[in-house]
């Protein structure tokens, strides 16, 4: 049987983007290229776009053109993620910018009062920003992250690897760029964000509280439930 005409490209176009022909990124034709190619109006090309944006596919972006979408990191809710691993196991290029790193003294949440390491940085999935990353490091309970090569290793990562924890509370919010945040992210001031802060502890012992800005389908908490929970 031969298939109508819109439902044939967007099949045409989901086989080059899942066999990797049509890479992450990668800027898809123009609508005026795909009628040359498929011989079809506008109308039809128009329809089997959008069905390929449904699906998490392609990025239509208003006056820039349509763009193969990149993968989201997922991570379940509960979890403390590593996001360098969670970034591999996409098949993307991980890499951690450090870009402050001073001790200070806390001045509020649960770190309050303590002598800690503060230190700033952006993570990047293939070369571009995915998220902004404010963290402050207890140094009473990791006095050992003071000697940390955290420029080689991103902290949420070193942390992970050396530092078990038994506790953690996570906030999750959607809120909008400043302007510093903007420029980091290379995204429009305003523009909408997840918000993830996170403190842990070690028994009794505040380890970490940080907070990460994600840019917008970079990034997804997943979270499954079964019944017998209260309503």
């Amino acid at each position: 049987m031969t298939l109508p005409l819109g439902e044939a490209i967007r099949r045409a176009f989901e086989q080059r983007i899942l066999s990797g022909a049509l890479k992450p990124g990668v800027r898809l034709p123009t609508e005026q290229e795909i009628m040359a190619e498929f011989g079809c109006s506008r109308m039809t090309v128009s329809k089997a776009l959008t069905a390929l944006a449904g699906a998490g596919l392609i990025e239509r972006r208003k006056r820039a053109g349509t763009f193969v979408a990149r993968p989201r990191v997922h991570s379940m809710v509960l979890e403390v993620p590593d996001l360098a691993a969670l970034v591999a196991a996409r098949g993307q290029t991980y890499r951690f910018r450090l870009d402050r790193r001073e001790r200070a003294v806390a001045s509020e949440g649960h770190l309050a009062g303590q002598q800690v390491l503060h230190l700033t940085g952006v993570h990047f999935a293939d070369g571009t920003a995915m998220a902004f990353e404010d963290r402050t490091v207890s140094l009473a309970a990791v006095p050992e992250i003071a000697a940390a090569d955290l420029a080689a290793e991103a902290p949420g990562t070193w942390l992970l690897h050396h530092v078990p924890w038994t506790e953690a509370d996570t906030r999750i919010t959607a809120v909008a760029t400043s302007s510093a945040e903007a420029r980091l992210l290379d995204v429009a001031e305003g523009g909408p964000c997840l918000c993830v802060e996170r403190r842990t502890w070690r028994g009794d012992a505040p380890v970490t509280s940080v907070r990460q800005l994600f840019v917008a389908g970079s990034y997804e908490l997943l979270a499954h439930f079964g019944p017998g929970g209260a309503a």
